[in-house]
């Protein structure tokens, strides 16, 4: 996999067999809205509620603008990292580092969503694989987890693709679309990375 050109600048990319991940930019609004609406009773069931009488992203060009920024900040804070996930130059979805601890920690949360007309392929699975190697090889992370909610079959799909171990179930977890949902917590060490590595870019890089 390349990295281009630091990884804090928004002109970072990862890129695995088929997919690219970058930064979101305000120019990126039109493809990013049309998919989200497009998408959004595919979406929303798994997604935490939107603030009230905040502006729709997924609607205004500034809103978004504003949701980049902050991300980029986030970025150059080492805070998070956020990625739009595109397939043959267009954005598919996004995949998402947040809440990156330091310290003794050394730990992040993947979050991922895509395209519902791009589901099935196994994109996110590589996706994930690209961003678990960023996270460990160049952030240099001791953990990473990705929490879903139990019946959330596709996303659960990916784990499964990838075999990332289950380590239980944390109950009401996080909002998700207005209630409080309990959340299977997946994980993955740098050491469990370190013993699949050559296994997992093998397959998927």
């Amino acid at each position: 996999m390349n990295l281009h050109p630091s990884r804090s600048g928004s002109g970072l990319r990862l890129y695995g067999r088929r997919v690219m991940l970058r930064p979101l930019h305000a120019s990126d609004f039109a493809q990013w809205s049309e998919v989200r609406v497009r998408n959004e009773a595919w979406l929303l069931p798994w997604e935490p509620s939107r603030p009230q009488g905040s502006a729709d992203v997924t609607r205004s060009r500034g809103a978004f603008a504003a949701r980049c920024s902050a991300r980029d900040r986030d970025r150059q804070n080492g805070l998070a990292y956020g990625f739009g996930l595109f397939i043959d130059g267009t954005l598919a979805g996004e995949i998402n580092l947040n809440g990156v601890v330091r310290g003794a920690q050394q730990t992040g949360t993947i979050g991922y969503w895509i395209d519902q007309a791009r589901a099935g392929h196994r994109y996110v699975a590589e996706g994930v694989v690209v961003e678990l190697r960023f996270a460990f090889e160049e952030l240099g992370l001791q953990r990473v987890e990705i929490c879903i909610v139990p019946r959330n079959a596709n996303s659960r799909r990916v784990m499964e693709v990838l075999g990332i171990r289950d380590e239980g179930v944390s109950r009401e977890f996080l909002e998700i679309n207005g209630t409080r949902e309990d959340h299977i917590r997946y994980a993955m060490t740098a050491t469990e990375w370190r013993q699949r590595a050559d296994e997992l870019r093998a397959r998927w890089l």
